[in-house]
């Protein structure tokens, strides 16, 4: 088999966004999701991708019907390269000395045994960014454990917070984790551009995805320890009926998040009961009030009134709402 094939996911549609990133070259080495999802998001900005796949294409290609694939690598330039033979490593070799950027996502010492060490990579191209992404680490005891998106909700604290009445965790059907760590990266390789841009200097960048979750749980932390709560911000973990998600008469959703006064008591006037307005223990008395009402019925409310309420939308209805209408 060849070792390089070039084809290119350019006939897809490009990310929208700005091209503040114009000119600056990210050579992607990653797989499945996360990695994948935080040169998106730099192409979105402008820059230019090219992603190398082994002989047959990445993992991704075959999940789902190639769908994921397909949406979080559009817009990029895709080598496929045999990094094992002599071929595949000089081609890589050529684009490492070309590319500002480099983000790969295999376990750590992986690239290593293919010849692209930090030190190589670093004589190839001094003012290189080379971002590695991982789970837990470049170092540690956990640092080479094979792990997903669950597994990182649940080591970082994140998934005991996302629980049913009972106390269960719920299981996400988005994956948090990987998205949140394709901004993870892309947050750190845009740091170091503009440090670059200062300094002329390149950088090594090794960007967890369970440390960067773990910041999320800073807060939850704080109220734990002070033992004010082990739900995280008290105000905020469905307790307050003004600050909760109620199910309509057709079996849908909404949610309701008039926090402050001003919207709370604008919704409890709306409603029809003012006597709401100094209580947090009304949960059941407005369940009723939104069960009375199909989804579309409190859509249209929503729409004409501003006490914090939103519809909870399926993913193939958020185009039909009227954010996105936007002109």
């Amino acid at each position: 088999m060849t070792s390089m094939k070039e084809s290119s996911n350019r006939n897809a549609v490009r990310p929208p966004g700005g091209g503040f990133l114009e000119g600056i070259k990210v050579l992607d080495v990653t797989y499945y999701l996360p990695g994948p999802y935080s040169s998106y998001r730099l192409a979105e900005m402008g820059a230019d991708v090219t992603k190398v796949e082994p002989p047959g294409g990445e993992p991704a290609r075959r999940l789902a019907g190639g769908l994921i694939h397909e949406m979080k690598n559009a817009g990029k330039t895709i080598l496929e390269l045999d990094l094992k033979s002599d071929e595949g490593r000089a081609w890589m070799k050529d684009l490492v000395r070309e590319t500002d950027v480099l983000i790969e996502s295999f376990r750590p010492g992986t690239l290593e045994r293919l010849g692209f060490g930090e030190d190589e990579l670093f004589s190839l191209n001094p003012g290189l960014i080379y971002c590695s992404m991982t789970g837990y680490g470049l170092e540690g005891e956990f640092a080479k454990a094979g792990s997903h998106d669950l597994n990182y909700l649940a080591l970082s604290g994140v998934l005991s917070q996302l629980t049913d009445e009972s106390g269960r965790p719920v299981q996400p059907k988005n994956t948090l984790a990987d998205f949140a760590g394709g901004h993870f990266v892309a947050e750190a390789v845009l740091a170091a551009l503009v440090r670059k841009m200062k300094s002329g200097e390149g950088a090594r960048l090794d960007v967890s995805i369970t440390d960067g979750l773990t910041h999320w749980q800073s807060v939850h932390k704080a109220f734990e320890e002070a033992g004010l709560s082990d739900r995280g911000v008290p105000d905020l973990d469905g307790s307050r009926a003004r600050y909760a998600i109620y199910p309509t008469a057709d079996g849908r959703y909404v949610a309701l998040g008039a926090l402050e006064d001003k919207f709370w008591h604008a919704f409890c006037d709306f409603a029809g009961h003012p006597e709401w307005k100094k209580r947090d223990d009304v949960h059941e008395d407005v369940a009723r009030y939104f069960g009375s009402e199909p989804l579309s019925h409190w859509l249209d409310i929503s729409l004409r009134t501003d006490f914090c309420l939103t519809p909870v939308l399926r993913p193939g209805e958020i185009d039909e709402h009227p954010h996105w209408k936007k002109g």
